[in-house]
């Protein structure tokens, strides 16, 4: 029998190849914490007073198209009449 992967506290960045601006991160990727999952997004930037490279980031929760979706229907549709 095979042995599961722990994927608990390790995360996996990709190349953003779609990136159009500054503002989108140039890596994407997820990761776990504590059996969470969350995203990721790193950008390349380089200091300005030394001109070394490096990563800066962003943790967040993963979004989830149809809860927000959810939350604004929920809004719109409610029993209360106005009148």
């Amino acid at each position: 029998m095979a042995e599961q992967y722990d994927n608990n506290n390790t995360f996996t960045l990709w190349k953003n190849d779609r990136k159009e601006s500054d503002a989108q991160p140039d890596y994407r990727g997820v990761m776990q914490v504590d059996g969470k999952d969350k995203e990721i997004a790193c950008w390349i930037r380089e200091a300005k007073t030394t001109g070394k490279k490096f990563l800066s980031g962003r943790i967040q929760e993963p979004y989830n198209a149809s809860s927000n979706n959810a939350a604004v229907e929920g809004e719109s549709q409610s029993d209360d009449v106005p009148f």
